[in-house]
């Protein structure tokens, strides 16, 4: 239990320094973009925000536009430069480099993709057409094996119950939108995208070759599958409850209550592996329906709905005019006009099939050790202060005190990059196939990967994102933490920024993350990683009545006249917002300590403000962003996060050292009386 005696011990601090102080100016931070004509009491999220939104005005090819999307262009130009070097390079045939080249300039080749139109995929597309009554159970298999997971979905995954070992899922799927509301409500904007999605699905068809009246058809066959799936499909709110969804049964069960899915051949034939002795069902409600609709429909209605499935998946491999007819569905989802140059789709692409490839050459050429470093340490102050607020819970006993400090002391901390790299030796590309079939084959070899990982113990060592993206993420799977070097840059983290600077921004990352391991979900799983009740009933009773306070408030949020926040959905990263901001001041407040530094002082401001000041307003830089309507009511829809204006006015109405860093008092839009404030982690 090292943590929970260094829980009780002053940090070390970040970095040497004296007890001097040094005249420090903002890095991250512009003070030009701070809005005077606002105070930080009325809207925190302009004041800090304003000059930047109005400098960095959205332009046709964004639904939004923020400090990620700047982090990311910046990502994409220096990625740019690494693959064209590559192919420039004359790369030996058959090596990582020609592979990468290769993907990319046939995703930059328009003229040969336009010569080529649907050519690429009319021998599949006949495959499905000519199949017989017969031969429908090989079709399912066909292309479950290959292209899409039409009805349902399954494959391995760590079992939610020992981490240690992959389990067999079987789970909802066959949705093209996703979200069941988009099918069942009939408000004015899902009606809109309803209309858009079926005018995706006639325009495809018939540029894959299909006349008007059987494009329609297949549109209205996939629209009344599609629909029944939704209305078996569990709420957003109900795909939280992990312990809801995991239902283990027996192979056997799993062949009584599914019947007319051929179990036996699906595991064999499709996935290559015997069949599992247990499986894990998700969504009870939705294979039952899946099975239902397999066992009723007419042959014509599944194969129009296999069509559109592998169409769906194609089309952006195919000519520009699959392109273009899926950017004008993209219109109505996100308000977008134009569409990303052609050279960051091929680029987005490329790396999404060798990420890792390009991600090794990134992390040499922009991302030093020192960082690295840096990084290791303050994630280890952030840690530390973490187990402080644990310590100090009011509303948590000894008991389960003692059982999360375990937890955090386990956490597993991944900074930039893996320690080993995705070896795509095997993987084959040849520049005489087309791109959708080299994209194709690509991708059976992801899968054949993944495939490989059943019946073998769970590499924890392996990362979910690459290093070049702009993110980070914790797994509860695997109690850990990560960080790829692509968000380890101004404004979340510069080494010649201020503390205050950088423990508003990666800081409160780093506690974000954390506390992910304690919000809604996270705090399911043990210090192993396994779905496993640890607390107490009492303090599960607590932590409920706090939640729901957070809930509740997010759920007063009106965002649009009549659309209002979803509390619930977005309630684990709201947690985590909230929970990352006190942790992280904890962190920064000992490390000023440590150094000597008085940040109360007039010596300690930073370009005229305090240090706590500049915290807070790093924090709020971070969200900065512009957005469209569209879009604004796609994320409410579909995303786990608050809006940033929401991450940032109303996280911090709940942060009383906030109102004290800028004397927010009664009266003011931003200020909330302390009883009503809800402090959980």
């Amino acid at each position: 239990m090292k943590l929970f005696k260094s829980a009780l011990l002053a940090l070390a601090a970040l970095c040497a320094g004296s007890t001097a102080y040094a005249t420090e100016h903002m890095k991250s931070l512009n003070p030009d973009f701070f809005d005077k004509t606002t105070s930080a009491g009325e809207d925190f999220y302009k004041f800090v925000n304003n000059g930047w939104m109005e400098a960095n005005q959205l332009t046709p090819e964004y639904s939004r536009y923020g400090q990620f999307n700047i982090l990311t262009d910046s990502s994409n130009n220096r990625i740019k430069n690494i693959v064209l070097n590559l192919a420039a390079s004359n790369p030996e045939k058959g090596s990582v480099a020609y592979k990468v080249a290769t993907i990319y300039e046939q995703a930059m080749d328009s003229v040969r993709r336009n010569r080529e139109g649907a050519e690429p995929i009319k021998a599949d597309l006949e495959k499905i057409e000519n199949t017989t009554h017969e031969g429908m159970t090989d079709l399912l298999l066909w292309i479950h094996a290959n292209y899409a997971s039409p009805f349902f979905g399954a494959g391995p995954m760590e079992d939610l119950g020992n981490s240690k070992v992959y389990a067999m899922y079987v789970s909802s799927g066959g949705m093209t939108l996703g979200d069941r509301d988009y099918y069942l409500l009939n408000d004015k904007r899902n009606k809109e995208v309803r209309e858009a999605y079926k005018k995706l699905i006639v325009d495809n068809m018939r540029l894959a070759g299909y006349s008007k009246n059987s494009a329609n058809r297949i549109m209205k066959n996939v629209m009344k599958i599609e629909t029944a799936l939704a209305d078996s499909a569990w709420t957003r709110e109900q795909s939280r409850n992990l312990p809801a969804m995991y239902n283990v049964r027996t192979f056997a069960q799993l062949k009584e209550m599914y019947n007319n899915i051929p179990w036996d051949r699906f595991f064999i034939e499709t996935m290559g592996i015997e069949s599992p002795e247990t499986v894990i069902v998700t969504e009870l409600s939705s294979v039952a329906q899946a099975n239902n609709l397999i066992g009723t429909l007419t042959d014509r209605e599944i194969k129009d709905y296999y069509l559109w499935q592998y169409v769906r998946q194609a089309a952006g491999k195919l000519s520009d005019d699959f392109t273009n007819a899926s950017f004008e569905f993209n219109k109505v989802m996100s308000g977008v006009s134009a569409q990303q140059p052609r050279w960051k789709r091929a680029l987005s692409a490329t790396e999404g099939l060798m990420g890792e490839a390009i991600g090794q050459l990134y992390v040499e050429k922009y991302f030093p050790e020192s960082s690295k470093q840096y990084m290791l340490e303050l994630v280890e102050n952030l840690r530390n202060a973490l187990g402080k607020h644990i310590i100090e819970l009011p509303w948590m006993s000894s008991e389960t005190k003692l059982k999360a400090i375990n937890k955090l002391s386990a956490f597993t901390v991944k900074i930039g990059y893996p320690d080993k790299w995705e070896d795509y030796t095997t993987m084959e590309i040849d520049p005489n196939l087309s791109y959708y079939e080299n994209c194709h084959n690509a991708s059976m070899w992801h899968q054949k990967k993944e495939l490989a990982k059943w019946g073998k113990p769970v590499d924890k060592s392996e990362w979910g994102m690459t290093p070049q993206t702009v993110n980070a993420y914790y797994s509860p799977l695997a109690n850990e933490i990560v960080f790829p070097a692509g968000i380890l840059q101004a404004p979340f983290f510069d080494a010649e920024a201020s503390d205050a600077e950088n423990y508003g921004g990666i800081g409160v990352v780093i506690g974000h993350e954390m506390i992910h391991g304690f919000d809604d979900q996270g705090c399911n799983f043990d210090a192993e990683g396994n779905m496993k009740n640890w607390w107490t009933a009492e303090d599960a009773e607590a932590f409920k009545k706090l939640s729901q306070v957070l809930v509740d408030q997010f759920n007063q949020v009106e965002i649009l006249p009549g659309l209002f926040a979803n509390g619930e959905y977005t309630l684990g990263e709201n947690i985590a917002d909230q929970g990352g901001l006190r942790v992280s001041r904890t962190a920064f407040l000992d490390s000023q300590k440590n150094k000597g530094v008085d940040i109360n002082s007039e010596e300690a401001e930073i370009n005229g403000y305090t240090p706590m000041q500049v915290f807070y307003m790093n924090y709020a830089n971070l969200w900065a962003q512009n957005i469209r309507e569209a879009e604004i009511r796609s994320l409410t829809a579909g995303d786990v996060h608050s809006l940033g204006v929401n991450r940032v006015n109303e996280t911090l109405k709940n942060i009383q050292p906030f109102m004290d860093a800028f004397g927010i008092k009664e009266g003011d839009k931003m200020f909330r009386p302390q009883s009503e404030q809800v402090i959980i982690w």
